[in-house]
């Protein structure tokens, strides 16, 4: 049976996926965190509006990460006061320590994530502590965090690949992955973070979790796109019964501390795979192309997404 799939082009139903899946939008975190030049708060108040508009319920809209380390996120009090929450539509924020919580707390946030590694070195690089000593970090931020009524999810990066120590264990990242669930945190996020992973690997990984208890019920995947893996990783996590996906408008993105991660999965690109698919996402995808190209315009270059590349203007987001 088929309907009117990706831009009416028929949906076509493949055995063993689920019904729905959210989107965990990343775009205004993580997808403008390692912009050089610096967008105005107010742009990016309308980008995380017009992504509600579109349908998005879930958007990771900032960091209370210190201004030194990542000055594109400066502005986070500001752009959340600025900031008209709609109706169902939740707004996490990321917070690296205790003070990034008490600022969280300050402006009132309901929920917020934390970020961790699979892997020395980048734990090292990133959050100045080891891959055992982040979880005695981390332990107060969530315990205070559950304390005070917010929902704390967790990320947890170099899960398939690491650029300084290359292939990491599945073993590993299971360990690491459900220490940080059994702080507290509701849903794991598995990172990607250099887009090294493939289908096998995918597999493998989400088997190794339910081997440990953990099934995928508690499980998001975040992928990037370094090797244009990323929906053929998001289709084999989605077979494994994950339902949550990260992705990135526009496909907006990187890592400021790995320079071999581009760019997140384009959630336009992950809506029309499926709305083909007929796994309903609650998403008008025009409606998420034209913010792309509204953002295109004002980062001044073309959106990376595909999909956004063919169903927008051709001179979208060019040089002024």
């Amino acid at each position: 049976m088929t309907t009117a799939g990706s831009a009416g082009y028929g949906t076509y139903r493949l055995d063993g996926l689920p019904a729905r899946v959210t989107i965990h939008e990343v775009g205004p975190r993580d997808g403008l965190q390692n912009e050089a030049a610096i967008v105005p708060v107010e742009v990016k108040a309308e980008f995380v509006t017009r992504l509600a508009r579109a349908g998005l319920t879930r958007i990771e809209t900032t960091s209370f990460v210190h201004p030194k380390w990542v000055p594109q996120l400066a502005d986070a009090a500001e752009l959340l006061d600025r900031l008209e929450p709609a109706p169902g539509v939740r707004y996490p924020v990321l917070v690296p320590n205790e003070r990034g919580l008490d600022r969280a707390l300050e402006r009132g946030v309901a929920e917020i994530a934390i970020f961790g590694s699979a892997t020395e070195t980048f734990a090292r690089r990133n959050l100045n502590q080891g891959l055992e000593s982040q979880f005695a970090m981390f332990a107060p931020v969530v315990e205070r965090a559950l304390r005070h009524g917010l929902k704390v999810r967790a990320y947890l990066s170099m899960c398939f690949g690491d650029p300084w120590e290359g292939a990491v264990p599945v073993e590993q990242v299971v360990r690491a992955g459900a220490r940080l669930l059994d702080l507290g945190c509701f849903e794991l996020s598995l990172g990607d973070t250099i887009g090294v992973g493939t289908p096998g690997h995918v597999a493998a990984l989400l088997d190794g979790f339910a081997a440990a208890g953990v099934g995928p019920d508690r499980l998001a995947v975040h992928f990037h796109d370094t090797y244009g893996q990323a929906l053929a990783n998001t289709l084999t996590a989605l077979t494994k019964g994950v339902t949550v996906v990260d992705a990135s408008a526009g496909g907006l993105g990187g890592c400021p501390y790995a320079e071999s991660a581009t760019g997140n999965l384009a959630t336009e690109d992950l809506v029309w795979m499926l709305d083909g698919l007929g796994v309903e996402t609650g998403v008008d995808l025009m409606s998420l192309v034209e913010t792309s190209v509204w953002l295109a315009d004002r980062l001044g270059r073309p959106s990376a997404s595909r999909v956004v590349r063919a169903l927008g203007p051709a001179d979208a987001g060019g040089s002024d």
